[in-house]
C-alpha cells in the first residue's frame, strides 16, 4: 500500500512531541496506541491527551491511562459547518506549518523513516 497517514502528538503550543508515519490501512486508534507508548518517561508533566472523535475508543483510553497515567479527552464536532472546536486548531496549525515546506506537502519519500525524520526536522528549517 503506497498511501500513508501521518500521526502526530503536539504540545499546547503546537510543537511536535512525537510522530509516526503509518500505512493508510491502519486505524487511527491503533496508530495512536503505538505513538504514545513510552512517552510518559520523556514527558512526565503531561496529564491530558486531547484528540478528535476519530480516536474515540475505550481500548485506547485504557492504554493511555495504564501505560502513561494520562487522561484521554475526546473533542466532538457539534455542527456540520466548518469550525475547528476547542484545542484541535493547535494540531491543524502544526500540519499547516509542515505544509509550508514543499517536500512536506505530500509524502514523496520511499522509506517511512525518512518521512518521520523530515517531519521532525522541518520546523528547524524555517
Amino acid at each position: 500500500m503506497k498511501e500513508r497517514k501521518r500521526q502526530s502528538l503536539v504540545d499546547t503550543r503546537g510543537f511536535l512531541v512525537a510522530c509516526r508515519v503509518e500505512p493508510a490501512g491502519i486505524s487511527d486508534r491503533r496508530a495512536a496506541r503505538e505513538l504514545t507508548v513510552g512517552l510518559s518517561l520523556l514527558w512526565p508533566k503531561v496529564h491530558t491527551v486531547i484528540a478528535n472523535a476519530g480516536y474515540e475508543s475505550e481500548t485506547l483510553a485504557q492504554t493511555i491511562r495504564g501505560g502513561n497515567g494520562w487522561r484521554l479527552v475526546i473533542v466532538k464536532r457539534k455542527e456540520q459547518a466548518f469550525r475547528i472546536p476547542g484545542l484541535n486548531w493547535i494540531v491543524e496549525r502544526s500540519f499547516a506549518w509542515l505544509g509550508q515546506h514543499r517536500r512536506m506537502s505530500k509524502d514523496y519519500e520511499y522509506r517511512v523513516q525518512t518521512s518521520e525524520t523530515l517531519i521532525t526536522i522541518a520546523p528547524a528549517l524555517k
